[in-house]
């Protein structure tokens, strides 16, 4: 495996895994193995979302985030911890800050329609059907085909780490995973912002799998192995997928959950706004994250306890702000 430093993301091509095509295939599972070893991100297209449905989500998203607070608020439940609905300015900070990033978001959940039992452990999703009465069609149709292609990415990291193919396939059924729409909102005054605020300062995701579609302004940055930023750029018809904390520690480290930021633009560009929608995917609460056998030898101990997905969740709700 090669050490060599990525000075980009991996660009890949969906289709090669899910094609008829086993030498494609195959290709595609150790590209991707490569890049999750070391940088932890690829892009990928093929995916299974169209530019129109892309543009239709940013666009009930800009409407719903330039409503009036007082409006947005009334989608606000503090007390399921900011799992569904609108969270407000300065709820969010990333984990050891205390400083809240600059930024407001909606999040959209799992919807379970197959009678799983599992629908009693979420709470129910909120939507905005008086002011934006079409965005719950369209939210929850782009949420069931990201979750498609987050499904086979997941399979192909699966074959990488020499599982069966459908090793994730029950663990992220009907999963806690979030559609989360961002709005980086305008800073109209700079001088009034805390010196140490960005609009996402560094973090690991807690969850298995980003999948992040393209952003609507540059700032997204990675950290590589050797200390150096480089920007996360992506086509308009890319995906960005990276590795999470869970995926992180249930590989014991082979996989590497890399930090990432969104940093300020210029002062002058604070006035104006930057959306991003990432999906993140989680799976059933009751996965066990406990380290892979086929991951932990001589030379890389077991380097976590045990723990489940649901367990882990609630100690980084915690320790990001959302969750007392």
């Amino acid at each position: 495996m090669s050490d060599k430093l990525y000075d980009e993301i991996p660009s890949l091509d969906l289709a090669d895994f899910t094609g008829n095509d086993p030498e494609k295939k195959e290709r595609f599972v150790e590209e991707l193995g490569r890049a999750y070893n070391n940088i932890g991100f690829v892009a990928i297209k093929n995916h299974g979302l169209s530019d129109e449905l892309v543009a239709q989500l940013y666009e009930v998203n800009k409407r719903f985030f330039s409503l009036p607070d007082e409006v947005k608020s009334k989608y606000e439940d503090p007390e399921n911890f900011g799992q569904r609905g609108y969270i407000g300015k300065g709820k969010e900070h990333a984990k050891g800050r205390t400083t809240a990033d600059l930024k407001e978001f909606y999040h959209v959940g799992q919807e379970v329609t197959d009678g799983d039992l599992i629908k009693n452990e979420y709470p129910d999703n909120i939507w905005p059907d008086k002011e934006i009465p079409e965005y719950k069609e369209i939210a929850l149709n782009v949420y069931q085909t990201i979750e498609k292609a987050g499904m086979q990415m997941l399979k192909a990291i699966a074959l990488y780490l020499s599982l069966e193919e459908n090793y994730f396939d029950d663990k992220v059924h009907n999963g806690n995973s979030i559609l989360r729409p961002i709005h980086y909102f305008p800073i109209e005054n700079p001088d009034d912002v805390p010196d140490d605020a960005v609009r996402a300062a560094e973090h690991g995701d807690i969850n298995l799998i980003t999948l992040l579609m393209g952003a609507s302004a540059d700032g997204l940055q990675v950290l590589r192995k050797d200390g150096k930023w480089i920007p996360i750029t992506a086509l308009p018809d890319q995906l960005v997928v990276n590795v999470g904390d869970m995926l992180e520690r249930h590989t014991n480290n082979k996989l590497k959950s890399t930090i990432h930021r969104v940093v300020n633009p210029p002062k002058e560009l604070l006035k104006t706004s930057r959306y991003s929608i990432p999906f993140f995917m989680h799976p059933r609460a009751d996965m066990d994250l406990a380290c892979l056998e086929g991951c932990i030898d001589q030379e890389h101990p077991k380097a976590y306890d045990d723990i489940t997905a649901g367990e882990f969740l609630s100690q980084r709700l915690a320790e990001i702000g959302l969750k007392k």
